[in-house]
């Protein structure tokens, strides 16, 4: 099964048995990649709402255009990937499905340990979204050295004093996390910051970026040209942005996805380290009034 759907409930990860099962019987891996999702899905209830029907499905719902499916532009189930498709309940308040965010970070440390238990040894790797990001980060604190691999955080809606909390734990430590922004998604980082109140009032969202203190993290803003001209060429065209705000953009935006594939295989992090040491020759200031990274 090159496409497991889980889900995280209470404390519970519910296909937990099917993926230790999944990953008994597959061949030869080269890695797992957990997908999650972020705020306004889920998997429970009406099927309108769950990820597994849209952009964590290999066909998801047509009626949407938004549905853009991320295992199938991931290429999960070739070359030895197999995906684990995490869903959650993200929906009710913002600040309800925040506090879920956190609480589901123990179903991707379950996830983690799964592999660990079945296959030892086999990379896990992270692709995540707004409130995805804060799951994904909420992990960290939960796991040992070198649980999760690299993680790619779009328009993640999580805070950097609680990022680097979870980077300073044994597996933040040694993972390496892809923080991909845009200006695009200001209005949304502006609400996040009106509705979630962050521990200080000094803290900004991860739009802000972590900045080049620490060598396994890298902001990664593709809205700005200076970064899209490295990543052009390193071989990866991303398109302009086709509307001025766009809370997916980190998904939709075309050739974001060939980029995303090379980060999650990238022997020896050679891109990785390549792309962390280009941007962070170049001159960056923040906005005082939106947090929002522009380089000069």
């Amino acid at each position: 099964m090159a496409l497991v759907p889980v889900n995280a409930r209470e404390g519970r990860l519910e296909g937990a048995d099917r993926l230790a099962a999944a990953l008994s019987a597959a061949g030869p891996l080269t890695s797992v990649t957990v997908m999650i999702h972020g705020y306004r899905f889920c998997p429970f209830g009406d099927p309108a709402h769950s990820p597994h029907n849209h952009i964590l499905s290999f066909a998801p719902v047509r009626d949407c255009w938004k549905a853009v499916s991320w295992p199938r532009h991931l290429r999960v189930g070739r070359g030895g990937m197999i995906g684990v498709a995490l869903g959650w309940s993200a929906r009710n308040t913002l600040m309800t499905a925040y506090d879920r965010a956190g609480e589901t970070g123990a179903g991707l440390a379950r996830i983690a340990a799964i592999v660990a238990e079945t296959r030892p040894g086999l990379p896990v790797n992270v692709v995540a979204h707004s409130l995805g990001a804060r799951v994904a980060l909420s992990a960290l604190p939960r796991l040992p050295k070198g649980a999760l691999g690299r993680m790619i955080l779009l328009s993640g809606a999580e805070y950097r004093g609680r990022a680097a909390e979870a980077l300073d734990s044994p597996a933040g430590r040694t993972a390496r996390v892809v923080n991909v922004t845009s200006r695009e998604n200001l209005p949304f980082d502006a609400a996040f910051r009106a509705l979630i109140r962050p521990a200080s009032w000094s803290d900004l969202p991860l739009a802000s970026g972590m900045g080049g203190g620490r060598s396994n993290w890298l902001d990664l803003r593709i809205d700005c040209p200076a970064h899209a001209d490295r990543l052009a060429r390193s071989g990866f065209r991303l398109r302009p942005p086709s509307t001025r705000f766009c809370h997916w953009s980190g998904y939709m935006r075309p050739g974001v996805f060939p980029l995303y594939r090379a980060l999650l295989e990238d022997p020896g992090e050679v891109l990785f380290a390549g792309l962390r040491q280009a941007l962070a020759a170049q001159a960056v200031r923040r906005s005082p009034a939106s947090g929002v990274l522009t380089a000069t």
